[in-house]
């Protein structure tokens, strides 16, 4: 009987390890398959989308918000009455019949009828009670105020898995604060594999988007937007674009480029007109870029602002070419003040070639022609700075008057900027703070560059450019009583190898109040047709915007309006 217990006893002590082991297997290398299948069998995991965050103005307004929505379904097998269900929604949600008809067709539980509706479509349907079909919150995007401010804030719209998704402006640069964390819950399922719609577990790992609040003054944006767009259609502009920036900080106050789109309905537009052209056009500036070559030369000693021009008395020739004022009209012996105040071109090739080849390329990189500024908005690009070998003494003598070089517009205000800033560059910022949905707000701190010219060169030029404004061809429409540093440009558009005489950029560019600057603003109309020179049509915008900033600002007359 020994070995007959002793047998027994090692059968049910390896049937117990086998067992044990095979737990073990199960409950150990198994247990995630095993829980994932069992899940399977009562309900299945679902994304929840997290809240988008706010987009604000400097006054906590929301540019860009949430609103809610209704995503409308239907369980096909509790559906009664078909097809009087079929006619009704197609007639509520405002959907094809057959589309309808189709989704209702299908051996499923749940389908998708509408993904979008608003609160009052939700609330007819809900009138006729009607059975298997139901209602899921969602969370869509809102834009208060329209189109204003687009080409900043740019628009959400879906990626190649259907997910919300940031194009473009803010939207885009900043799409991954906004946006949030994906969560993931569990739906519950009946004993017969139905979803129970309101059983939803708690979501694990979703987390908010966060929020920005920016530079953008509201009053600016409305301000330059509405006059921009007046000057478009008064001056017979193909377009028009114009940006004001805080040149202490950096930080933008109003930004606006023409034509433009409603982020609202954004799938209605083509990609033309989503580009916002302030950052990704470039063009030559013509006469605004005289100031930075003039503070180039005086910051080096080259010039000074009575030093006369020994060849402006008539046509300049370089190399085969002869270089014009844009009315065919000489002084000789003008200042370099006078220079600026009369926007002389052979007065700025006196200037370029007394600065030289090296220096002027070595100025222009100081001011950032040629880099990307930084700026937190997306679809930003940079012109293009040839190499040192391919200028030639012509190139030399064009850049003195903006021409041969190309520069994106927020390239020309960022530099243009150390004028107004004591000769500081500051990187050109939109966003001011992130908040978080704990609503801890994260300062995001100007940050300076670099600084190409001294401050004791930067005054000068102040006062070079308000001589300019009060003595030159826009005097007419400055505001009275306000010193303003600016300087216009009239840049002709090059077409076939050669510059076309009657297609312009027209454009003013300036600060104020001169001696204690709240703001620097540049003005581009494209190709006006009812008057061709910056003098008449960029500054008379220019200055309108600028009435309705110093009111805003509070900023009151220092002189005489005599």
């Amino acid at each position: 009987m020994t070995w007959r217990y002793q047998f027994t006893l090692l059968f049910f002590i390896g049937l117990f390890l086998v067992i044990s082991i095979r737990l073990f297997y199960w409950q150990g290398f198994k247990a995630g398959e095993l829980s994932a299948l069992g899940e399977s069998q009562y309900g299945q995991n679902i994304k929840i989308n997290p809240t988008r965050g706010e987009i604000r103005t400097s006054d906590g307004f929301s540019l860009a918000s949430n609103k809610i929505s209704y995503l409308v379904f239907a369980n096909p097998k509790e559906v009664k009455e078909k097809e009087k269900t079929i006619q009704l929604l197609s007639s509520l949600l405002q959907e094809d019949s057959a589309s309808i008809s189709a989704s209702l067709a299908l051996n499923r539980y749940w389908v998708v009828l509408k993904p979008r509706v608003d609160p009052e479509v939700k609330k007819h349907v809900e009138k006729y009670n009607l059975p298997g079909i139901g209602f899921d919150d969602l969370s869509v995007r809102f834009y208060p105020e329209a189109s204003i401010g687009a080409k900043l804030l740019g628009f959400v719209g879906k990626d190649d898995k259907g997910s919300d998704k940031g194009y473009l402006g803010l939207e885009g640069y900043y799409d991954r604060q906004l946006r949030g964390k994906e969560g993931i819950a569990t739906q519950v399922h009946d004993a017969l594999g139905r979803p129970i719609l309101a059983k939803l577990n708690k979501s694990s790992g979703e987390v908010n988007g966060r929020s920005l609040n920016l530079y953008v003054d509201r009053v600016l944006q409305f301000a330059l937007e509405q006059e921009l767009k007046e000057g478009i259609e008064k001056y017979g502009a193909q377009g028009g674009m114009a940006a004001i920036m805080d040149p202490k900080t950096g930080g933008i106050l109003a930004m606006a480029s023409f034509p433009s789109f409603d982020p609202r309905s954004y799938y209605e537009y083509s990609d033309q007109d989503f580009k916002n052209g302030f950052i990704t056009d470039t063009y030559e500036p013509g006469s605004t870029f005289k100031p930075l070559v003039m503070a180039a030369a005086i910051n080096e000693g080259l010039v000074k602002p009575d030093t006369h021009c020994t060849i402006c008395s008539g046509p300049v020739e370089i190399g085969g070419y002869e270089i014009k004022t844009w009315n065919d009209t000489y002084q000789a012996n003008l200042t370099m003040t006078e220079v600026i105040q009369h926007s002389d071109n052979t007065g700025m090739v006196f200037v370029a070639q007394k600065l030289g080849l090296d220096r002027m390329i070595s100025y222009i990189k100081k001011y950032g022609i040629g880099d990307l500024t930084g700026i937190d908005l997306q679809g930003e690009v940079s012109s293009d700075l040839r190499s040192r070998d391919s200028w030639y003494p012509i190139d030399l003598a064009t850049s003195g008057f903006g021409q041969g070089i190309s520069v994106t517009p927020i390239e020309l205000l960022s530099a243009f900027s150390t004028l107004a800033n004591k000769g500081v560059r500051m990187e050109p910022h939109v966003v001011a703070s992130i908040e978080t949905p704990s609503g801890e707000v994260i300062a995001i701190p100007p940050k300076k560059i670099n600084q190409p010219i001294s401050e004791k060169t930067a005054k000068i030029m102040t006062e070079i450019l308000v001589n300019a404004v009060d003595k030159g061809e826009a005097k007419f429409a400055k505001p009275k009583g306000y010193r303003i540093a600016g300087k216009t440009g009239t840049a002709q558009i090059p077409v076939a190898g050669h510059y076309d005489p009657n297609l312009t950029i027209a454009s003013f560019i300036g600060y104020a109040p001169a001696d204690n600057p709240k703001f620097v603003m540049l003005v581009i109309v494209d190709r006006p047709t009812k008057a061709i020179y910056g003098a008449e049509t960029a500054a008379p915008i220019f200055f309108q915007i600028a009435k309705k900033a110093f009111a805003h600002f509070n900023v009151a007359p220092t002189e005489s309006e005599d």
